[in-house]
């Protein structure tokens, strides 16, 4: 029996096809090597899942030019990608839980607070975290969850209400210069609170099963400056600030609420990520895409934790904020 022989030139067609799957591949791989020149690499990791898009549209390439080499070249950076996040594309979570968790950063310039109050109120939390917080809308979220959630602190624009006692409460400061959309709403702060405008809280949750640290935060924005790049200083300073914050925490339980203008694959969190969990990560179904709430393209909004466990993790329905809410269930 004589064997066909392959011909070899199909395999030449199109080389820059391969050669783009390749790169793709490797820039997956290699994202952290990226140097974060004007912001790039942070960009590029906070997009990292997006990058699966180009996958598809190689292939649809490498077929309508019969490119074998570059179909043999996408089995890298579908590989990577899968290994990255393919756990997220099973449902994760489990019945049960001892306390639910909330946290929404409700904008600014929401038009509707008392909506968003009230859709919160019914979410069924027993912890409720909020950012973004302005002494305009402040009022309307005390009244609006003051039937549900009979404790409640507020730090700078940063809240927490809850159905259970909390104490020890006080600002964490995680701020450096620029503070983003909320510095012309804001009154100067209090000596008490120190001259820094106050984006996070730290508080103790009193619980049937012992005390609870939570934090409460919202770092600094992130934005497109033109001849900068990607700005990202103020985020990163918060990082590190709130990042050594909980690595002093006496406490064995910790759950981190907030905006954190950046995903838990951002550079600028991996001061937090080692010691912390995601929840979404370990117990959602999903990416669990938060912001912009009209079309999420990024998790920026997290909850994290330490000495307890994770069951449930989902994101709640659009409010009258650009973000959407997210919720956890989590268990000792």
């Amino acid at each position: 029996m004589k064997i066909p022989r392959i011909p070899l030139e199909p395999w030449k067609r199109r080389p820059e096809l391969a050669a783009l799957a390749l790169l793709l591949g490797l820039l997956m791989m290699l994202h952290a090597q990226i140097p974060d020149i004007a912001g790039v690499g942070s960009l590029v990791e906070n997009l990292l899942p997006w990058f699966g898009i180009y996958v598809p549209v190689l292939l649809a390439g490498a077929l309508w030019r019969r490119s074998p080499s570059a179909v043999v070249a996408l089995v890298l950076p579908v590989t990577v990608w899968l290994s990255l996040f393919g756990g997220l594309l099973t449902d994760k979570s489990h019945p049960g839980g001892d306390l639910t968790v909330v946290s929404h950063n409700v904008d600014a310039g929401n038009s509707d607070p008392a909506g968003t109050a009230r859709q919160l109120a019914a979410s069924g939390a027993d912890l409720v975290a909020l950012e973004e917080l302005t002494d305009q809308t402040r009022t309307t979220y005390e009244k609006g969850l003051a039937k549900t959630y009979p404790y409640h602190e507020v730090r700078g624009t940063v809240g927490l209400w809850s159905k259970l006692p909390l104490s020890d409460t006080r600002p964490v400061n995680v701020v450096q210069g620029d503070v983003g959309p909320l510095a012309k709403t804001k009154p100067p702060p209090s000596a008490a609170e120190t001259a820094a405008e106050v984006r996070a809280l730290r508080t103790t949750v009193t619980t049937a099963h012992g005390p609870l640290a939570v934090y409460v935060a919202h770092l600094g924005s992130v934005r497109v400056m033109p001849g900068q790049g990607f700005w990202t200083d103020s985020r990163d300073f918060g990082a590190r600030a709130l990042a050594k914050a909980i690595a002093a925490e006496p406490n064995k339980r910790v759950v981190l609420l907030g905006d954190l203008n950046g995903t838990t694959d951002d550079r600028a969190l991996h001061g937090l990520t080692p010691r912390l969990t995601s929840a979404q990560k370990t117990a959602g179904n999903g990416f669990g895409f938060t912001w912009p709430a009209a079309f999420p393209i990024a998790r920026i909004d997290q909850i994290l934790v330490r000495g307890v466990r994770p069951r449930s993790a989902w994101v709640l329905p659009e409010t009258g904020s650009d973000h959407l809410p997210v919720a956890a269930r989590i268990s000792w």
